[in-house]
């Protein structure tokens, strides 16, 4: 059976795949192959063919294919699938090999633009000639031309004029080839980095701080690019210590070995402020992210800081980490200014010798006075990396301290991987069951233990508990957002550990109690799973969700671009948007956990009407607490400590249990008290309006009576 082209293919997705590969592979080969309705993988297993389309359906999805209004039935499976990647995966990576050091890791990234390395370098090379060659022509003008007067200026000039020009067209080639390889190499490793917390799971970003990935995103980054930046610059720094040591040592081996006496000691002294930098440096980018993490933290939280007044002490705690970062930089720049003068100074000395000796002789005729002017050239030249080697000892353990942290995020493997012999979920019925399932978040004790619970195919569950019992997890699962610790959570027959995340995750949608927005349009919101839909299914979509009339009052309509996480919009808005989105991809089973607490009574039965229509033909289970939305459901679960407790009908539970009594009495006094403001809201507005129409009223009987009985009409009459 060829595969579904509606449905999500790795292959589409990743160049150099099989176009249109069957669903169905031999298993020798170590490929997936289709989800059959027996569960097999070989050959003659008849895949699940059943391809009927939810009643409801928003969309179609086959291209040229017109949509499908919510509420009619249309008769082809419309299979979701993800967005189509619009770049291509790099197929280079870091070195694996965690005992090599953090350069060697990182040369497997820089491959691909190893030709226009090898480019920059062959220019810095000839660059590098040139500047030798300089003062040899200097030598030469100085020897010949003006003391000798053997020969004329206009050679040497024209000499020095190529050689110039050399130098300026070889360094902006070693210059551009530098430093667009260092930001291929930020920009690659930006991409690898963000593609492999893509694939963590929910339990590592449970343990992480968020400004602490955004740190090692962007500085600590930028500091491994700024060392590849000026990485060549200084191997031609090195370069040229060698050639300038070569040419002097030719000239005069006396001198060449006064002027390299102090160079151990230089050399000393750069491993001692090596040691002291690179704990430093990393100090430093440690409290960088611990800044970038109370800055993140209140931008998104900075409704909750205002409500509590707690400005005061969110600048506390960040002048507190600030004032931390200061004196890690400070120490660094006091190690800094310390070593660095001591390494230029140094070499220095060797100076005073030279120009002694040298010109002793120079007096005794011994040394010509161009090759003692050149001699001199040559010392500064080999001064040169010593006058720099402060500036490299910093950056290159700032970079090593950034690359420990980015090395050390991108070596945390997934925990949740597809397992070796993963299958595609194809043509999802929606039939989901838990087998005896336990479950804890991490070290945390067990939130699930002995629960079961089966949602066949095209029914409606409410999920009805106190707060902490355990609901939103059960939610969390058959996603896998999180893998069970006992038990098994089976789609269609299939444990869901045995299928695609990808796969498995295209048949389900999901609409929680706090929704994320996006701050793009309102129409790219909604088309989030399907960017390519047109325009017409996403107005259906909004308008099965009760959101089409408030849209329209936007400034913008569905083009008016919503603030922060959607902040510019009331919470019920927001949750119509994402119940909008959701319902836009039409997703086999459907997730409302406590969708439409924030929505108001009126604007909620505005909903129910088109949900009803749009989860017939769909598994959906609803975690609620109101009887309103438990109204949707044809079967309501009640869950304590973890377990069901009871299962059945709304109106035998509430004869039948005290608890789902108790849980249901609960939840309506607290919608009140959260929405008695409203009620007050509405009867203001009603009697400011009735006060308006009297208003209205008196206003038009006082015209009415002016133009009867007023001057030139009324008078004459009476």
């Amino acid at each position: 059976m060829v595969r579904n082209p509606n449905r999500f293919d790795p292959g589409r997705a990743c160049p150099g795949r099989a176009q249109g590969r069957t669903t169905a592979r031999s298993a020798g080969t170590g490929e997936r192959h289709a989800v059959t309705e027996r569960g097999g993988h070989g050959d003659g297993a008849r895949a699940v063919a059943s391809r009927e389309r939810a009643p409801g359906a928003v969309g179609d999805g086959a291209a040229g294919n017109g949509a499908a209004a919510p509420g009619t039935a249309p008769t082809a499976v419309h299979v979701p699938e993800p967005p189509a990647p619009t770049f291509v995966p790099s197929h280079v990576g870091i070195d694996p090999d965690q005992s090599k050091g953090w350069v060697r890791r990182l040369l497997p990234v820089l491959r691909p633009h190893r030709t226009v390395m090898i480019g920059m370098f062959a220019a810095s090379v000839v660059m590098l000639g040139m500047q030798l060659a300089i003062p040899q022509v200097v030598r030469a003008a100085t020897d010949n031309a003006l003391i000798a007067r053997d020969t004329g200026l206009t050679g040497y000039i024209w000499a020095l004029v190529i050689l110039g020009i050399g130098q300026f067209v070889f360094g902006y080639v070693q210059r551009f080839g530098m430093q667009r390889a260092a930001f291929e190499l930020e920009s690659n490793l930006r991409t690898m980095l963000f593609s492999h917390l893509s694939r963590m799971s929910f339990t590592f970003y449970d343990t992480v701080q968020s400004g602490q990935l955004i740190s090692r995103a962007n500085s600590d980054i930028r500091a491994i690019q700024m060392v590849l930046m000026f990485g060549p610059m200084i191997a031609v720094a090195g370069l040229s210590f060698v050639a300038a040591l070569a040419l002097m040592f030719e000239m005069d081996p006396v001198l060449t070995l006064i002027s390299c006496v102090t160079l151990p000691f230089v050399f000393v002294t750069g491993l001692n402020m090596r040691k002291k930098l690179f704990p430093i440096a990393w100090v430093m980018m440690a409290r960088t992210a611990d800044i970038a993490t109370i800055v993140e933290e209140n931008v998104t939280g900075t409704r909750v800081v205002k409500s509590f007044a707690a400005e005061k002490s969110q600048l506390s705690l960040f002048d507190r980490a600030a004032r931390r970062l200061r004196w890690a930089a400070l120490l660094q720049v006091d190690n800094q200014a310390r070593y660095a003068p001591l390494m230029q100074a140094i070499p220095q000395l060797s100076l005073v010798v030279i120009l002694l000796v040298g010109g002793y002789q120079v007096i005794e005729g011994n040394l010509t006075i161009g090759t003692f002017i050149i001699f001199n050239t040559y010392v500064v030249m080999l001064q040169v990396p010593f006058m720099m080697i402060g500036m490299v000892m910093m950056m290159t353990q700032r970079a090593k301290a950034a690359a420990a942290r980015v090395l050390e995020v991108l070596d945390t493997p997934p925990d949740m991987v597809d397992s070796p012999g993963a299958v595609d979920l194809v043509d999802c019925q929606g039939d989901v069951e838990f087998r005896d399932v336990e479950f804890a978040y991490g070290t945390g004790g067990t939130v699930m233990r002995d629960f079961d619970l089966h949602l066949k195919p095209g029914e409606t569950v409410a999920l009805v508990g106190r707060t902490g019992c355990g609901k939103s997890t059960v939610s969390r699962l058959i996603p896998r957002f999180y893998d069970v610790t006992g038990g098994a959570v089976l789609v269609d027959g299939h444990d869901v550990r045995e299928v695609t995340q990808v796969s498995l995750r295209s048949h389900i949608g999901m609409v929680t109690d706090e929704p994320f927005l996006f701050s793009e349009s309102v129409r790219d919101n909604i088309a989030f799973g399907r960017p390519d839909a047109d325009f017409e299914d996403v107005e259906a979509a909004a308008r099965a969700a009760g959101a089409h009339d408030f849209i329209l009052e936007l400034s913008d309509g569905y083009d008016t671009v919503i603030g922060e996480r959607g902040y510019t919009l009331s919470g019920g808005q927001r949750q119509r948007i994402a119940i909008a989105r959701t319902l836009l991809v039409n997703p086999r089973i459907l997730m409302l956990d406590d969708a439409t607490s924030a929505i108001d009574a009126q604007r909620e039965y505005e909903i129910h009407g088109a949900l009803r229509t749009l989860m017939r033909g769909r598994t959906t289970l609803i975690i609620a607490h109101r009887l309103s939305t438990i109204s949707l459901a044809d079967r309501v679960v009640v869950m304590e400590g973890g377990r069901i407790v009871a299962d059945g009908r709304h109106d035998e539970l509430l004869r039948d249990v005290p608890l789902y009594r108790e849980i249901l009495a609960h939840a309506e006094e607290e919608y009140e008290r959260e929405h008695e403001h409203e009620h007050d809201d509405e009867e203001e507005a009603a009697r400011r309006e009735r006060i308006a129409r009297l208003a209205r009223s008196e206003q038009a009987d006082g015209d009415l009576g002016g133009g009867i009985n007023g001057p030139g009409i009324g008078g004459g009459v009476l």
